[in-house]
């Protein structure tokens, strides 16, 4: 008789039906010597859901964990009657030691309080309900930071650089490395900078050395969990020598910087309104620095505490503090130096709000 089809089950998980013979299929029959007083066969329940195994999406791929973690599985599951429930880890029972499994109605927990790297491996958990078995495949990894380099080697120095040779640790932390990480210190601050990271081969050169320094080196392994814990150092020292240079002074003849007084942006007419304080501003340039004059109407106005100049960078301003109706008129700013002198001039206008 053939084996019956089973509902489809979910993603990760095989449904599996145990073939039963014709003799199997046959009832029993009671023997010429079996009385009616002997006991009768005991029927097992009728199956009123096939039995089927929920993996959660995060589980249907490797399953990470760093040594000294907590691993708590919750894996859904269905069958009815009660199905049983049964663990294994690579195809062996598993270590009650060290992993505990609780079976629920409709659950199944796999707890490891502190995991090791002997706890990786694939997981299997197997639901049965009568003839009917569904099955899920977790796979656990537990990792760790990697060990060290086993060597490092200098194995040049030239100009401003250094080669450097390393070989692969022993020890991965049971999972692959992301690369290398190259540091330096100089033997004068004795600090560690890191000149490389994610580095994939076991060579390098390392440049940009400065001149009359010596350095040395050590190279950390990578891998999920971080860096190695220690990092080899070289034995020998890059010594960066100093070339002897000979420095010959050409002769050049002086420059004169030196400048009239020229106004690069002049002072532009302007409009206020009685009461509000108003800026002007022109730009003037010149070498040496030049002495800076405001006049109103032609007349002098230094000093006065009406008016506020400043001079920085060869921007000149003054302020009108709130000007008055008899404060308009023609403004004047005035660059003198010992080469010359220049002006530029603006009108300005006070209107009375009405």
């Amino acid at each position: 008789m053939e084996a019956a089809t089973a509902p489809e089950v979910a993603v990760g998980s095989k449904l599996k039906v145990k073939e039963v013979s014709p003799a199997d299929a046959e009832p029993p029959q009671a023997s010429p010597g079996q009385g009616a007083g002997s006991p009768t066969p005991q029927l097992l329940p009728p199956i009123e859901e096939h039995p089927k195994i929920w993996l959660p999406r995060a589980l249907r791929q490797t399953y990470i964990r760093k040594v000294g973690d907590t691993v708590n599985l919750l894996i859904p599951f269905q069958g009815k009657p009660k199905p049983q429930a049964i663990w294994t880890h690579d195809g062996c029972a598993l270590d009650t030691s060290r992993v505990s499994v609780r079976n629920g109605e409709r659950d199944s927990i796999l707890f490891i309080r502190e995991a090791q790297r002997a706890d990786s491996g694939r997981y299997q958990l197997r639901v049965q309900l009568g003839g009917l078995e569904a099955t899920a495949t977790i796979d656990i990894l537990v990792i760790e930071r990697p060990g060290p380099p086993q060597s490092i080697k200098l194995v040049d120095v030239w100009g401003f650089n250094a080669t450097l040779e390393w070989t692969p640790p022993q020890d991965t932390g049971n999972t692959a490395l992301l690369g290398y990480t190259v540091q330096k210190a100089d033997t004068k601050s004795g600090l560690w900078f890191t000149v490389l990271e994610h580095y994939h081969r076991t060579s390098c050169i390392v440049s940009d050395l400065i001149i009359g320094n010596s350095y040395a080196f050590r190279v950390f392994a990578e891998n999920q969990c971080g860096l190695s814990e220690t990092a080899p150092i070289t034995t020998d020292l890059a010594h960066i020598q100093k070339a002897a240079t000979v420095y010959k002074i050409k002769g050049f003849a002086q420059r004169d910087l030196s400048e009239a007084p020229k106004f690069t942006q002049p002072l532009a007419d302007c409009t206020t309104v009685t009461g509000y304080n108003t800026q002007l501003f022109c730009c003037v340039r010149a070498s040496p620095r030049p002495k800076i004059i405001w006049l109103k109407n032609k007349m002098d106005i230094q000093g006065n505490p009406k008016y506020r100049a400043l001079t920085h960078l060869g921007i000149c301003s003054l302020e009108i503090r709130k000007p008055g109706p008899f404060d308009g008129g023609i403004y004047t700013c005035k660059a003198v130096n010992p080469l010359g002198e220049a002006s530029v001039d603006c009108r300005v206008d006070v209107k009375v709000p009405n």
